[in-house]
């Protein structure tokens, strides 16, 4: 077997699927973006987020060849959005933040009339339909005229032409806007599982509780400037060099504030009666050691909530909720 050496290259990271350089967007007197550049890695579930008007769906429409760019660069599987703008169709799949859909057809026609457009021959159209909409829950309903259809199901509906013509990246601006908690659930599902499937996914949202437990990279925008970009996890261990911490014990005991005050992860003890707060700033897996400090001098520990910051306190603490 072969075994590697120092001396041998680590192997290399593959490009990013989306590469976006000194994006600049001007409507008249509106500065709309200013400069933006970030990467998505292939295969990613990548969150961009910003409030309001910070130029999220300028962003999007430019990726998805809808608008051209003031100045800077868009490149898409190696394709650049300006000059390659039909193969960079075939790529992507958008779902805009509002869309309109034909009423007076069944779920059925119109999946049927998008495979038609993106040119999937009458040979296999039926069953390339009939894929999409198994995967997203909508064949009971392929009889049924999309004017009857609730909210969460048109955007449903939406989403399944998005993927009709099967494509690497997925654009999704606003995808779980107006919808009900029930509905945004099983939407986040089905991200996860077109995550599974090796799709590249760009979700904009400024509804952070949407993206907190399913983006693995996030770029953050304000006022159409980026703020801060990269993996999730790398983010938080930058930002953040601390979590917050309660213990609560079956009884007083005075001499656990110097006990966790000398172990060299925790700061900032607090003791109120029973009840122990601080911040601990060592690596997850190092926790243990500080609950030894406690359990060798058998007292007592009834529980522990261990409190990590999520996207949303990254968000605010790198925002400031400016608008444009």
């Amino acid at each position: 077997m072969h075994e590697a050496t120092d001396s041998e290259p680590l192997p290399a990271s593959p490009p990013p699927i989306v590469t976006v350089r000194g994006l600049v967007k001007h409507y008249g007197e509106t500065q709309a973006l200013r400069g933006v550049s970030f990467d998505v890695p292939r295969g990613d579930i990548f969150g961009f987020i910003g409030p309001n008007g910070a130029g999220k769906t300028t962003t999007l429409r430019i990726l998805a060849t809808l608008l051209e760019p003031t100045a800077g660069q868009v490149f898409i599987d190696g394709l650049c959005v300006e000059n390659d703008t039909d193969e960079v169709r075939r790529v992507i799949g958008y779902m805009p933040d509002h869309f309109g859909v034909y009423d007076g057809i069944t779920v059925e026609e119109y999946m049927e009339f998008f495979a038609a457009a993106y040119r999937i021959l009458p040979p296999t159209r039926g069953v390339v339909v009939k894929d999409v909409m198994a995967l997203t829950d909508l064949t009971p309903l392929k009889d049924r005229t999309v004017s009857a259809l609730s909210k969460g199901m048109r955007q449903r509906l939406c989403l399944a032409k998005t993927l009709v013509h099967d494509p690497k990246v997925l654009i999704l601006d606003e995808p779980a806007s107006f919808l009900d908690p029930r509905a945004r659930i099983e939407m986040r599902e089905l991200f996860k599982e077109l995550s599974r499937m090796g799709k590249t996914i760009i979700i904009s949202s400024h509804i952070l509780t949407e993206l907190s437990d399913i983006c693995t990279s996030v770029a953050i925008v304000e006022k159409g400037e980026l703020v801060e970009c990269g993996k999730v996890e790398i983010l938080e261990r930058k930002r953040w060099r601390a979590d917050n911490v309660k213990i609560v014990l079956h009884e007083p005991r005075p001499e656990v504030e110097g006990l966790l005050a000398r172990c060299p992860s925790v700061a900032a003890v607090r003791c109120d009666k029973n009840q122990i707060t601080f911040e601990y700033g060592g690596a997850p897996g190092e926790f243990h050691k500080v609950l030894k400090v406690l359990t060798d001098r058998e007292i007592p520990v009834v529980s522990v909530e261990h409190e990590s910051k999520d996207l949303e306190d990254l968000f605010m603490e790198l925002t400031r909720g400016d608008l444009q």
